[in-house]
């Protein structure tokens, strides 16, 4: 499980490509180090990722091909920051919300609005997700637990923006993201289990 409280960037600095998997190799900060062992859950842009080497700084993660469908992590290429969140432990400080690192889908970057000391950025959600999504819910954006500000139609569908503060912006790959970028979306899962089974219940209702 992940809080959306992201920890830090860390640099890609080798992608070895197979077919239909890839294998990235990211150089994690001090800090994120410590402890860490093969197996351990690490998410990178809110994709929960499992360690498969240690070495020194260099830490390595297998991706497999439903990964590269989904999410972002795809178009990844060396050089490139990614964020990352160390795996929450029992204990810990909850300080966004409950992830499960499973990304749905990518949204795209349609608008940024700069203002002074703060960022609101808008994404257009693919079709389906729109349902989930309310003002003042929850949101995971590239592993980062966001409160949504404002909801708004577009002519290809939904779209929701969120406001981001300086820390955000220093922690984060979002100070660096332009219109036209795609980030990982994932839905709070305690708002997707209520949306549908409330569908299958109206369903059932109504084929009674």
């Amino acid at each position: 499980m992940f809080t959306g409280i992201v920890q830090g960037t860390a640099e890609v600095v080798d992608v070895i490509e197979a077919e239909a998997f890839r294998t990235h190799v990211v150089r994690l900060p001090e800090h994120l180090l410590e402890g860490l062992a093969l197996g351990a859950s690490v998410a990178h842009n809110g994709v929960c990722l499992t360690v498969t080497a240690v070495d020194g700084d260099r830490v390595s993660f297998d991706l497999m091909r439903e990964t590269l469908r989904v999410t972002n992590l795809g178009a990844v290429s060396i050089g490139d920051r990614v964020n990352i969140e160390r795996a929450a432990r029992f204990g810990d400080e909850i300080g966004g919300h409950a992830m499960s690192g499973h990304v749905m889908a990518q949204a795209e970057l349609v608008e940024l609005d700069e203002a002074p000391n703060n960022r609101r950025l808008w994404f257009l959600l693919p079709e389906g997700l729109d349902r989930f999504v309310f003002t003042k819910g929850y949101i995971g954006v590239d592993g980062i637990s966001l409160t949504i500000g404002a909801l708004r139609q577009e002519t290809r569908g939904g779209a929701f923006c969120v406001d981001l503060i300086p820390e955000t912006l220093a922690r984060t790959t979002l100070a660096d993201r332009r219109p036209g970028d795609r980030v990982n979306i994932e839905v709070d899962p305690q708002t997707q289990a209520i949306v549908e089974t409330v569908e299958r219940v109206l369903a059932a209702k109504g084929g009674a």
